[in-house]
C-alpha cells in the first residue's frame, strides 16, 4: 500500500523537533482527519537553512512532514512559491487516494509559512 520511501520516511523520519527562535514556528492541522503538523523554519539570508516538525497524525502525515523538511532547506522564497502537493507526494513515491491529505497539509504548512516569511 505504501512506496519504499514513505516506509522511509516513515521509520527514519528526517528532521523532526522544533527550532528556537528566531525561527519561524507556525501549526497547521486538518480538521477533517485530526492530523496537526507544527513546522519550524529558520531563514537567513533569503533563503531556509533549517527546518523541523512535530506531526501529530497517520503514516502519511509523518512521511510527507520529513520529506517537506528536505524539501525546504536550501530554498528561497520565489522557490518555495512553485512548490506543491503532487511534488510532495514525488518526494515520498505517491500517495493512495484515501491519503492525500497528507501532502495537503504539509503544503498548508508551506503556505503558512510563506504568509509568515512575508513579516521578515
Amino acid at each position: 500500500m505504501y512506496s519504499e520511501r514513505l516506509l522511509d520516511h516513515f521509520q527514519n523520519p528526517r528532521n523532526v523537533g522544533e527550532l528556537p527562535p528566531p525561527a519561524i514556528t507556525l501549526e497547521v492541522s486538518n480538521p477533517a482527519c485530526g492530523d496537526i503538523l507544527r513546522l519550524s523554519v529558520r531563514v537567513e539570508s533569503g533563503q531556509v537553512m533549517e527546518a523541523r516538525y512535530k506531526v501529530r497524525g497517520c503514516t502519511a502525515s509523518i512521511a510527507t512532514a520529513s520529506a517537506l523538511t528536505e524539501l525546504l532547506i536550501g530554498k528561497t522564497r520565489q522557490q518555495l512559491t512553485l512548490l506543491d502537493a503532487q511534488a510532495i507526494e514525488q518526494a515520498i513515491g505517491g500517495l493512495a487516494a484515501e491519503s492525500k491529505h497528507a501532502a495537503v497539509l504539509s503544503m498548508d504548512g508551506v503556505k503558512s509559512l510563506l504568509r509568515r516569511w512575508n513579516g521578515l
